[in-house]
């Protein structure tokens, strides 16, 4: 919402810009819900979900007007702009942490979160995330495999090869329970 906050103070400034704004503001509006979903699902958990949404509508959000005189369908944009910065964010935070003792594993409280300790969750968390983002695409927002490619600027190969490891993977590790 901040980057909202942001265009309508730019709108008010510049009176072009107020129609984006407007249309930004529907947009975020209309597409929220479905971005906090696919965004729980890529990174694992809502609080991480949130900040990843917020920090791309940000930049989605100032540049709001070239997006949408491309013509491509601005919810992919942002889904794959999500997605490449969740990547991002992973390449940065998988570096080893090497500490001397163990900490101790507290007990998560229920109300907390719900599915943290279902299976397939668990599952999903462990995939990488390119075949993470494919997944949730294909069978959590029921996108084919030319809207999985184009959201996510891949290939349709590409797209069924992650898919096939995917699903793979996932048989192998909830097999073993």
């Amino acid at each position: 919402m901040t980057a909202v906050l942001q265009l309508e103070s730019a709108a008010e400034r510049g009176g072009g810009r107020a129609e984006a704004v407007g249309d930004f503001a529907e947009f975020v509006r209309m597409s929220m819900p479905g971005l906090l979903r696919y965004g729980h699902a890529l990174t694992g958990n809502p609080h991480d979900a949130a900040d990843l949404v917020q920090s791309v509508l940000e930049k989605v959000g100032s540049r709001w007007m070239s997006v949408q005189r491309k013509g491509d369908d601005p919810l992919a944009y942002v889904r794959r702009a999500m997605a490449n910065t969740h990547i991002s964010i992973w390449r940065r935070r998988r570096r080893e942490s090497l500490v001397a003792d163990l900490p101790d594993s507290g007990a998560v409280a229920p109300e907390l979160s719900r599915l943290e300790n279902e299976p397939l969750w668990q599952a999903l968390r462990e995939l990488p995330p390119r075949q993470r983002a494919v997944i949730v695409l294909r069978y959590y927002e029921n996108l084919s495999e030319a809207e999985i490619a184009n959201a996510l600027g891949i290939s349709c190969g590409t797209v069924k090869s992650q898919s096939s490891k995917a699903m793979a993977s996932l048989r192998t590790r909830l097999g073993k329970d």
